[in-house]
């Protein structure tokens, strides 16, 4: 395996080797290599400690010198440089209690997660694989290095990543390291939001976030997210579905683009169904509120994993719009943009779209062309740049207020009364006409 290393990482191999040190690109970058894929990042690996790390080269910060972890620049760009390690007894299940330095490649490797990410390479040696990592790599498995309990008890979110590795590359777990996963499921619950929440997002937005379902059934959705436990066990018996309320949602968060904020909706979307669910006299499910009891969950959901407010902000407001239905009108659509919000319109279509996809395909004709309707409104709409807001008025609250309209929430009122007409006939956005309105409003507001 021949692996074209960049300038500056072969550089630095380069120089640790000329004063007597072994080094290797190392982990995730000789992974993505073997795979045909360019690298995010390189790290390096190496027999020198710290102190001598930092000898060698004149630009340097610490980055983890602790965990034997130096920062190298080379031309303003910066490289990990690790030293050989032994990791320690791991007493929280994330992290060693102490680390110890080892001249051995093998030593460091051995205490790697997966075989795919346990491969070194350098250009004097090639590759140094000995784990078996290539062979996994061609044959499309996920493997622990050693024994997978150790593995897990080490680090327990390692059992989340052996999932959202599986989704990244669309790769099978491997039988003892899947048994392993479902045995220790339960101590994921030590670690904290923060690392599940960057997990949990790396796999929504990788070309299969239906491995989600792989996460339920080891068992850890029942740990990070039990509400999704409950989508699984909650049917849907009625015309317009076909699937579960967990594998609709699956089937969704599979139509809509990887990106995190619409992915999260339809994880989320709904997430009230069970709590919501009735049965009437035929049979039939149904689901009365359940947008807005999901968006009380997504809230809590993602208070709870710890995303930041924009994030939240974002994915509750879609969630729990996510069954508004607009009339097919510029009329509708525009007061559809004013409830939903400008920044978020295109995303709730994304969302509509996705909704369906996910549903009966007998409904997909008639609700998609609805879907194409919109859309085409919206275009229409954004292309002529109707008013949709209170800054695009041509009237503000100072204007009227020269006219002898008090301030204060009666003001408020009319800018919004004004707002309203104009996004039913937007050719009434002119000056003279609001300002005209305003004053008969005014009288009537007996403001």
């Amino acid at each position: 395996m021949k692996i074209v290393l960049p300038e500056k990482v072969h550089r630095i191999i380069e120089q640790l080797n000329a004063k007597g040190f072994e080094a290797y690109a190392v982990g995730g970058c000789v992974r993505d290599c073997c795979l045909g894929r360019i690298p995010n990042d390189w790290d390096i690996t190496t027999s020198a400690s710290p102190v001598q790390v930092k000898a060698i080269f004149p630009k340097t910060f610490d980055t983890g010198i602790e965990h034997g972890t130096i920062t190298v620049l080379s031309e303003g760009e910066g490289f990990e440089v690790t030293t050989y390690r032994i990791d320690g007894e791991y007493e929280d299940g994330r992290h060693p209690k102490q680390v110890s330095f080892t001249p051995s490649l093998a030593e460091d490797l051995k205490r790697r997660d997966f075989t795919i990410n346990a491969m070194a390479y350098n250009e004097a040696e090639g590759l140094v694989d000995l784990f078996g990592g290539l062979e996994d790599l061609e044959a499309g498995v996920l493997r622990c290095v050693g024994d997978p309990r150790e593995r897990f008890l080490e680090d327990a979110l390692r059992m989340m990543r052996a999932v959202r590795f599986c989704a990244q590359l669309g790769f099978e777990m491997e039988e003892e390291t899947a048994g392993a996963v479902k045995e220790l499921a339960p101590t994921l619950s030590r670690i904290s939001a923060e690392r599940v929440q960057a997990e949990l997002i790396k796999l929504l937005v990788s070309p299969h976030p239906e491995y989600l379902r792989k996460a339920w059934e080891l068992g850890i959705t029942k740990v990070i997210l039990p509400e999704f436990d409950a989508l699984m066990s909650q049917p849907q018996n009625n015309g317009h579905h076909i699937f579960s309320v967990g594998e609709h949602t699956l089937e969704t968060v599979c139509q809509i683009p990887g990106e995190k904020v619409l992915r999260l909706t339809m994880l989320l979307h709904d997430m009230g169904k069970p709590a919501c669910a009735w049965v009437d006299e035929k049979g039939i499910y149904h689901y009365s509120g359940h947008a807005a009891k999901s968006a009380g969950l997504a809230k809590e959901i993602l208070k709870r994993l710890k995303f930041d407010n924009d994030t939240s902000r974002k994915v509750v407001k879609l969630v729990g719009e996510h069954s508004l239905y607009p009339e097919a009108t510029p009329q509708g659509v525009r007061l559809g943009i004013f409830r939903i919000g400008e920044d978020l319109f295109s995303s709730f279509l994304e969302v509509k779209r996705a909704d369906v996809l996910g549903q009966n395909p007998k409904v997909h004709e008639k609700k998609l062309a609805y879907l194409d309707r919109l859309t085409q409104l919206y275009q229409e709409i954004l292309q002529r740049g109707d008013c949709l807001s209170l800054k695009q008025l041509a009237v503000t609250g100072r204007d009227l207020m020269e006219l002898g309209i008090p301030g204060g929430r009666g003001l408020g009122t009319l800018l919004n009364q004004l707002l309203m007409e104009v996004l039913e006939k937007p050719e009434k956005n002119q000056r003279e006409i609001l300002l005209r309105r305003g004053m008969e409003l005014k009288e009537k507001l007996h403001l």
